[in-house]
């Protein structure tokens, strides 16, 4: 393949989309930094100055947004390992075992993760509420891992698919059962895909919002991003306190993707040539 005649425009043109893509996020960062009195001006501002926290300080100042980032933590961790200790036993089933009604359990999958979280509230909210798991941190890793459950057998499944099945049968014959197979042959094969699917898992978990609102009503057990709603009010907005936690709320995601873009990229592309 010859390359291309005018690589700079090339390199310009994507500069500027990606430009277009951070310049919502460095808004963000810029308004977090600046003045309150300076924040809604009729000449934006592009640069802080004078750069200011008092913003961060406003947004610490009750501890209910500490407190809810701990929440917040709490339940992504939680989805990652909830999501991971369903989904692996799960995938390997779909990939490897001949079960009636496979091929229908996949389509179901598929047609879960279509659906939006504000579609499945309400039936959360009653199930929940039934047993007691409302206002509870497992209620909310519960409901959070409906969303990343039906993703992580899809990445997983073909990802193991792609695992040779004579590696099995070896272990098999040196008298490892299936469980075992799983742990020691299986598992280490398909560590790129299991870190891609943990990423992703936190990321859905930190950002959600609507079962946040929903299933919890106490501020013991909320997450981040309710706090971050709270800002918001009928009669005005705090854009100072509401971009400082915005950006707090960023840095993590920012941070986390930046370590595990090389296993997220390699484990969503490691299964995608088998279906």
């Amino acid at each position: 393949m010859k390359p291309p005649r005018r690589p700079w425009l090339l390199t310009a043109t994507a500069a500027a989309i990606t430009a277009a893509f951070l310049l919502p996020a460095y808004w963000m960062a810029a308004t977090s930094l600046k003045q309150p009195d300076r924040i809604l001006v009729a000449h934006p501002q592009w640069v802080p100055a004078p750069v200011t926290t008092v913003n961060y300080t406003a947004a610490f100042a009750d501890g209910a947004l500490a407190r809810a980032l701990a929440n917040s933590l709490v339940i992504s961790c939680g989805v990652v390992l909830l999501t991971l200790l369903l989904a692996v036993p799960l995938s390997y089933a779909l990939a490897r075992l001949r079960m009636r009604g496979s091929g229908t359990m996949v389509l179901a999958l598929l047609i879960a993760q279509l659906l939006p979280s504000i579609v499945l509230a309400a039936p959360l909210f009653i199930l929940e509420h039934r047993v007691g798991l409302d206002n509870t941190y497992l209620g909310l890793i519960a409901a959070d891992t409906t969303l990343t459950l039906p993703f992580a057998v899809i990445v997983l499944r073909p990802l193991l698919q792609g695992v040779p099945v004579e590696l099995e049968e070896a272990a098999l014959v040196d008298g490892c059962g299936r469980p075992g197979v799983l742990l020691r042959v299986v598992l280490p094969v398909m560590v790129p895909g299991l870190i891609a699917v943990a990423g992703l898992s936190f990321l859905l978990g930190w950002g959600e919002f609507i079962f946040g609102l929903t299933l919890a009503k106490r501020p013991e057990v909320q997450p981040v991003t309710v706090v971050l709603n709270s800002f918001v009010g009928a009669y005005g907005t705090s854009w100072g306190p509401l971009m400082a936690t915005a950006t707090i709320v960023s840095l993590p995601v920012v941070c986390l993707f930046a370590v595990l873009q090389r296993f997220v990229v390699g484990g969503l592309t490691a299964g995608s040539v088998r279906a």
